[in-house]
């Protein structure tokens, strides 16, 4: 049996992207598809939390129990892995039970490791680096509202966090180009502007890192961005919002420079008045709840994708 297939960061190919969300769109227009019997059938999903979630968790336990199968939701004081068990061993064990294990980590290094030692699927639902889950949704929210992917300029707008370091590679990927804006010292992880730049001079896409806002969100398609102080990030909370506000913050004054059909986008949950005004996220350009609830379509499309090649 051949090692099965992870996804830790964004490891797709193009055409693999595109036959994901081709199939999550399918899954969203006739939601029927996926109840009970569409795929997961007398198969079980781990679901490791070292993290608080709203929207991962709620969508993964629906999107497997709509899908036929059976998730098994284990918080991380559940786990023996709170009193000292190697993630190693509780990987293998983990493999002997359950189709696939989705794991939302403190660490990325943990979810690496684990998959290492994992002989089923295991998928990212969110790591200090990278949260590739979230990333597949804001793709289909954005050939939803676009009509395509390729040729869109994505502006980023503040903290270079573990989704806009995952949108970089999937904008370099799939032949868009991304500007991020942030101050500096808040940069996107370098490892994942190095491969995104990589993946771009193979698409023809561009990759540029800038701390002036406005010159990031001229003639953009999409405007996204993130809390300024995500979780773990709290003590340092002060200092942050006198780094990025008012500069970074989305407003109806920053949406100007952007084109005049761009869309609004947010992973959630959102700090109103932050990194975005109520003006914005709530406004008729925001794509926001489209955003939210494709979570649940693509996740079943990724599930499906992954457990097809298993």
């Amino acid at each position: 049996m051949g090692r099965p297939r992870h996804v830790l960061e964004f490891e797709f190919g193009k055409d693999e992207v595109k036959e994901i969300l081709d199939l999550a769109d399918r899954l969203k227009a006739d939601r029927r598809l996926g109840v009970l019997g569409g795929g997961l059938e007398k198969r079980s999903v781990a679901l490791i939390f070292e993290k608080p979630s709203t929207r991962t968790r709620v969508s993964f336990e629906v999107a497997i129990w709509e899908l036929g199968g059976n998730p098994i939701f284990l918080s991380s004081n559940e786990l023996q892995l709170s009193r000292g068990e190697a993630i190693k061993d509780t990987a293998r064990v983990l493999s002997r039970y359950v189709d696939a294990v989705v794991a939302r980590v403190l660490r990325h290094e943990s979810i690496v490791e684990f998959a290492k030692y994992s002989s089923v699927p295991v998928i990212n639902a969110l790591s200090d680096l990278y949260h590739p889950c979230q990333i597949l949704a804001d793709l289909q929210t954005i050939r939803e509202y676009k009509g395509k992917l390729q040729g869109l300029k994505i502006a980023w707008i503040g903290d270079g966090t573990n989704v806009c370091n995952t949108m970089l590679l999937a904008s370099s990927l799939m032949g868009m180009d991304m500007w991020v804006a942030c101050p500096k010292g808040y940069e996107p992880y370098e490892g994942a502007i190095k491969r995104a730049r990589e993946l771009a001079g193979e698409s023809g896409s561009r990759i540029e890192i800038t701390t002036n806002p406005l010159e990031a969100a001229k003639d953009a398609d999409v405007v996204m961005t993130d809390t300024f102080v995500s979780m773990g990030k709290e003590a340092e909370r002060e200092e942050r919002l006198r780094a990025f506000l008012p500069d970074y913050q989305v407003n109806e004054e920053l949406m100007k420079h952007a084109k005049g059909d761009a869309i609004f986008m947010h992973c959630l949950p959102a700090r109103r008045g932050e990194e975005v005004t109520d003006e914005v996220i709530d406004g008729p350009r925001s794509a926001v709840w489209d955003e939210a609830e494709n979570r649940l379509h693509t996740e079943k499309a990724l599930l499906l994708y992954l457990l097809s090649k298993s």
